[in-house]
Parts: structure tokens; C-alpha cells; sequence
């Protein structure tokens, strides 16, 4: 009697092994499901899956250009209206773009170039010259200005215009 009791417990741990086994592989595989999961919702895909070949494609198209900036020398200076007084603004700009015949033409047509500045500062508020957000639409208005007397020539456009220096007293 003393021999079946024996095999009656050895096959008891034989059993705690393998469910000790099947629950690890459990857990390894929705570890494993739920990393796979994650990435696929947040739209990378899975590793070496998908079309790599397109996204890298669409990455080259793209090839990086410097962007090229003319100083316009002189300072633009003009009287605005603010407050029943008579104030005075003054800026240095500089012009940007990624195409260098953009910049030239602009150097060939500064004189009309620095006359319509000149205006659109002139046209400006002094109170809304004080505010970043004044001063923003003031960029905006001159860059459309030089498109504007680019276009009219026949020449291409420049993307920015910067500031190097800003004064209103």
C-alpha cells in the first residue's frame, strides 16, 4: 500500500509543472500581443511589415534647400499716427527666400521695393505697432507688398521678411 500512495503523488507534480509552464507562455504571448497592439494603433505598424519603400520614397522627395536672405542696407524710417501725436518707426529688414533669383530680382527692383515698404509702415497705427501680434500683421502686409511688386514684374516671390531691428518711440 505504501507504493501506490507514492505514484499517486508523483504525477500531482508533474501537473503543477506543466500549468506553471502553460500560464508563462501565456503571459509571454499577451505580453507580446499587447506591444503589437500598441504599435499597430499608433499607426508605426509593425516592424518589417508595410510598405517601408514607399515611406522612404516620400522622404527623399523632399531634398532640403537652404534658404538665402538679402539685407535691405538702410533703415526704413516713417512717421506713424498714434495717440493725436506724431511717432516714429523705424525698421531694419531682410528679405528670405529658397531661390536665389528671387532675392536678385528683388535687389534689381529695391528702389520700388523700399518706396511701397515705406508706405505699408507709414499706413501702420502706433498702438498696433506695440503689440507682437501688431507687429506680425505688419510682416504680413510687407511680404505681400514685395509679392506684390515681384509678381507685377514678373519675377518670382520671396518667402520671409525679418526684422533685424524694430523701433517705435
Amino acid at each position: 500500500m505504501a507504493e501506490n500512495s507514492a505514484a499517486e503523488t508523483a504525477p500531482a507534480k508533474k501537473g503543477k509543472l506543466k500549468l506553471i509552464i502553460l500560464l508563462a507562455v501565456v503571459v509571454i504571448l499577451a505580453i507580446a500581443l499587447s506591444i503589437a497592439g500598441t504599435l499597430w494603433f499608433l499607426g508605426g505598424g509593425l516592424p518589417g511589415m508595410g510598405d517601408d519603400a514607399t515611406a522612404e520614397d516620400e522622404i527623399a522627395e523632399e531634398p532640403f534647400v537652404p534658404s538665402v536672405y538679402l539685407d535691405i542696407g538702410k533703415a526704413l524710417v516713417t512717421t506713424v499716427q498714434g495717440e493725436g501725436r506724431q511717432r516714429y518707426a523705424q525698421a531694419y529688414v531682410a528679405l528670405g527666400a529658397t531661390d536665389a533669383q528671387a532675392l536678385a530680382a528683388a535687389k534689381l527692383h529695391m528702389p520700388l521695393i523700399r518706396s511701397q515698404l515705406v508706405m505699408v509702415l507709414g499706413n501702420s497705427s502706433y498702438s498696433a505697432l506695440q503689440t507682437p501680434e501688431g507687429r506680425q500683421g505688419l510682416v504680413d502686409n510687407m511680404l505681400a507688398t514685395v509679392n506684390q511688386v515681384l509678381e507685377q514684374e514678373g519675377e518670382p516671390s520671396v518667402n520671409r521678411v525679418l526684422f533685424r531691428n524694430f523701433v517705435v518711440q
